[in-house]
């Protein structure tokens, strides 16, 4: 299977119709290919992309104004987050590790469906630790 275009349509007024027309003139491609170029754009950006006008970029940048907006992060949130990832990940080991001490003691059982294990039998074998 192949990568198979796929057409979209919709309406605009007339103002917005024509603006986009001159956009196209600028840049001197097809109205279609101003649309082409804002969904790959905005595929590419995960939705973040915003349409603007060659003025109203110039005078962001004089705001000193970005898009995508950014936002300063306290390092107390940054550590916090390693901290919990951290503490995640010990849990993800501490859970296979508990899955394979039961998948042993299932095991076990079904090797010896009429034998009784004991509890005491089974701390001498290979040590667990949970938690």
């Amino acid at each position: 299977m192949g990568n198979k275009n796929k057409t979209i349509s919709f309406r605009v007024n007339e103002e917005a119709f024509e603006a986009l027309q001159e956009i196209a003139e600028e840049r001197d491609i097809s109205l279609s290919a101003v649309f082409r170029d804002y969904v790959d754009m905005l595929v590419e950006h995960d939705g973040q992309v915003a349409v603007v006008s060659e003025d109203e970029l110039e005078a962001a940048d004089e705001d000193e104004t970005s898009f995508p907006p950014t936002v300063e992060v306290p390092k107390s949130f940054l550590r916090e987050h390693e901290r919990l990832e951290l503490e995640t990940e010990h849990l993800r080991e501490q859970l296979e590790e508990h899955k394979a001490y039961v998948t042993d003691l299932r095991d076990r059982l079904e090797d010896e469906q009429d034998e009784i294990i004991l509890l005491d039998d089974l701390d001498e074998d290979e040590p667990y630790q949970l938690g």
